[in-house]
């Protein structure tokens, strides 16, 4: 994540420097501690955030639970994990809704923050868990407020109530009361009030986002934050705490290129959650905020579980038992490999994906250079050909493969790398399916072909017997190696395939749990 890009490689340069120690002083935590909080105040967290913090990982990595521990560093780690967990909220926090429809959302935030583009995410998100939606068009002040909100709702496919054109024209606070009613009369369960922002906190901006949160008594006040906003955003968020009140926080902008402090500054000082988290520009860009979470993603440790979540999200599980099948019984083709590749694309940015894996932010100069587009072009190749040559990649001779590479504005060159995966793949699939270990490009047969190594070893062993010049003594040294070797070879290879060494073959348990797994029972 951009935003945590510069204080995670901070904390995890210092890190990296603990984990040589074998036992950690008094000076190496103050050492550490001292990195920590140069870190922070580098990321533009609230100093007095900074203070809180350090002075607990201090006070806890000089207990006893780091000094008895059997790795030290990785407990100062862990430490620091469950504190950064604590600043960001503890737990995770959900939409509270209302008893009786409709559940009424204010939203709240300086001009700028992402309010209205957010309203259309949210909305968008409520669509698919089965709530009815309806945006309300409050902002009656910004220029084009209204016409951009009915296009975000267009977009979200979400309900808008727009009465008054905005510029400037309307009341705000009758919009929301109306809007409140509409929703309740059209059978809507959640109601989304866009308001009005300013440059700035000033005394018309709290008077006007007060007024209307007394005449539509909302469920939530969601105040919505620019998470590049530095320093800045815990004045805004305290001025509006004392002026409006609100019940929890959204992050936007959370993809910048910015130190991120405001993240880490923000639920710690008001005491109120950061529920939402918008990651994109997209209208999908929008992930509940998991304090655990986010915190494994600023220490490097990933973020395996979000990753899951948007894999379940995206991908069919009937399509994927298909999927597992075909590979089962070698009918994978480069249209099932079209349709995984579109799935994949719903996922998101790849980029973002592969950024949730532990370690990646050690990768980050790779993951800058990964191209998304790569997919796009992959696809453009397979959907350039025709139906037939999709099934069987076999009959792409010569002049078909010219052909394709015209039509996808590829290379010929292109066109053949693409096929040559593709088989490649095939094969490694077709090997593990039937039982067999797959023979990685550049490392050989992960387990040896049958007899294969066995001629290389006799080799070995003839040169490694005796060199005695006495005959009578050669055949004695070299019984006894023979005696030697019979009784302490090992019971099992390197890859588990029982005793015989490379040359031995999977048990017939072995086989049977290999291809139930590939669905063949």
């Amino acid at each position: 994540m951009a935003t945590f890009g510069t204080l995670s490689d901070r904390l995890t340069e210092t890190f990296k420097n603990l984990r040589t120690k074998g036992k950690l002083t008094p000076a190496d935590v103050d050492g550490t501690v001292r990195e920590i909080r140069r870190a922070l105040l580098d990321a533009d967290v609230a100093l007095i955030v900074v203070k809180d913090f350090t002075a607990k990982v201090r006070e806890r990595a000089l207990g006893d639970e780091v000094n008895k521990a059997l790795n030290p560093a990785q407990q100062v780690v862990q430490i620091v994990n469950e504190e950064l967990v604590a600043i960001l909220g503890g737990e995770q926090r959900r939409l509270q809704f209302a008893k009786t429809a409709p559940t009424v959302i204010m939203l709240a935030g300086l001009q700028g923050s992402g309010k209205t583009t957010f309203a259309g995410k949210l909305a968008k998100q409520l669509e698919k868990d089965g709530h009815t939606p309806l945006l309300v068009a409050a902002d009656l002040q910004r220029p084009n407020a209204v016409n951009q909100l009915q296009v975000v709702a267009q977009q979200a496919g979400a309900a808008i109530y727009a009465p008054e054109p905005g510029n400037g024209v309307g009341n705000p606070v009758q919009v929301a009361r109306d809007g409140v009613e509409t929703a309740r009369r059209q059978q809507h369960d959640v109601v989304i009030i866009d308001t009005a922002g300013r440059l700035g906190v000033d005394a018309e901006l709290m008077k006007q986002a007060s007024d209307i949160r007394k005449a539509t008594d909302p469920d939530e006040v969601l105040f919505v934050i620019d998470a590049m906003s530095g320093q800045d955003a815990v004045n805004t968020a305290k001025a509006f705490q004392e002026g409006v009140d609100f019940t929890g926080v959204v992050l936007s902008k959370l993809d910048g290129d910015s130190r991120g402090g405001a993240a880490l500054s923000v639920a710690s000082v008001t005491g109120r959650p950061i529920i939402f988290a918008s990651t994109g520009e997209n209208l999908d860009d929008l992930e509940a905020f998991h304090p655990d979470r986010m915190a494994s993603r600023i220490l490097d440790l990933g973020d395996i579980l979000t990753l899951i979540e948007q894999a379940q999200q995206a991908f069919d599980e009937e399509e994927a038992r298909k999927v597992a099948d075909k590979l089962a019984n070698e009918q994978f083709t480069l249209e099932d490999f079209l349709d995984q590749l579109q799935q994949m694309k719903k996922m998101g940015s790849m980029k973002k994906m592969l950024g949730m894996l532990p370690g990646m932010g050690q990768m980050k100069q790779q993951l800058e250079n990964f191209d998304e587009k790569e997919i796009d072009r992959t696809e453009a190749i397979i959907r350039s050909m025709t139906p037939g040559e999709r099934r069987n990649p076999k009959v792409l001779n010569g002049s078909r493969r010219l052909r394709i590479a015209r039509g996808s504005g590829m290379t010929v060159t292109d066109v053949n790398q693409l096929v040559q995966r593709f088989e490649q793949a095939a094969k490694m699939m077709k090997t593990v399916a039937r039982g067999g270990v797959p023979s990685v490009p550049g490392m050989g047969s992960l387990g040896g072909k049958p007899g294969a190594s066995s001629k290389r070893g006799a080799k070995k062993k003839s040169s490694g017997g005796s060199r005695s010049g006495n005959p009578a003594k050669r055949a004695a040294e070299n019984a006894g190696l023979a005696a030697a070797a019979t009784t302490t070879a090992p019971a099992g290879s390197g890859f588990g395939l029982g005793a015989g060494g490379a040359g031995a073959q999977p048990s017939e348990a072995d086989l049977a749990e290999i291809q139930k797994l590939f669905g063949k029972g």
